[in-house]
């Protein structure tokens, strides 16, 4: 036996190492705890008479610093050592600079990109107008969708690099919420590409089945069967 082991613990892909990928998040004791139990289908939903942009703007706002808090609370822990990469489970994700060039660097400095650049857009009056009268900018939505695309991925690492943190500080049920709260916004209106997010599809299920997304389940199919498949390699964005 003791020999069978470390044959199968060395060999590239033995099935020995499986239980060590099991998601600490998908335990069902941890997907339970939320702050509130409220309806955030209901709660994303655009309110009469207020305008589209104004929402997505106050919405988007409120997400990054939410974000940027959750964030906080493990960032002692999410160092250069420990996360070299900007890793979400199987897949690495790069920073795109101004001019489009990809900068290769450790997840701390991915966050530290996104927070910066989301601060300058959402303080741009330019951008993001809280004069009345000022208008929004024609290029705003595409500029809302990449700011959740980048918020979705610190969300996303969180969970897959710093849960057991996360749990430490018992925040897991904030944690959880913001998720919850997020994924449903940015469905309802379209905001990310149901590809970007299929990496989360498991926790997505199970966190949102149960707070009224009829669209729980959009994508989730195909992304379970692309996470299982995707184990033996790291894909790169």
């Amino acid at each position: 036996l003791l020999i069978f082991c470390r044959k199968s613990k060395g060999k590239p892909n033995g099935k020995k190492p499986a239980p060590e990928e099991k998601k600490l998040y998908l335990e069902p004791e941890y997907t339970k705890s939320r702050i509130t139990d409220f309806e955030f289908k209901e709660l994303v939903m655009l309110p009469r008479e207020i305008d589209l942009n104004e929402w997505l703007a106050s919405n988007t706002t409120t997400f990054f610093h939410h974000i940027n808090l959750q964030y906080s609370t493990i960032s002692e822990f999410c160092t250069g050592e420990s996360c070299q990469t900007m890793a979400v489970c199987n897949t690495q994700y790069y920073w795109y600079d101004e001019r489009g060039k990809k900068i290769k660097c450790t997840a701390p400095q991915y966050v530290d990109f996104v927070m910066s650049s989301v601060q300058k857009l959402v303080t741009d009056e330019d951008v993001f107008p809280t004069k009345y009268g000022k208008e929004f900018p024609n290029s705003f939505e595409s500029l809302v969708k990449k700011i959740c695309k980048y918020l979705f991925h610190v969300l996303a690492h969180i969970y897959s690099s710093h849960f057991k943190e996360t749990l430490a500080l018992e925040l897991h049920g904030h944690l959880n919420t913001l998720y919850t709260h997020f994924i449903l916004f940015i469905r309802e209106f379209n905001l990310v590409d149901p590809k970007e997010t299929t990496i989360m599809d498991d926790l997505t299920e199970v966190l949102c089945s149960s707070s009224g997304s009829g669209s729980s389940s959009n994508g989730s199919g195909n992304g379970s069967g692309n996470g299982a498949g995707a184990q033996n390699h790291v894909k790169e964005r």
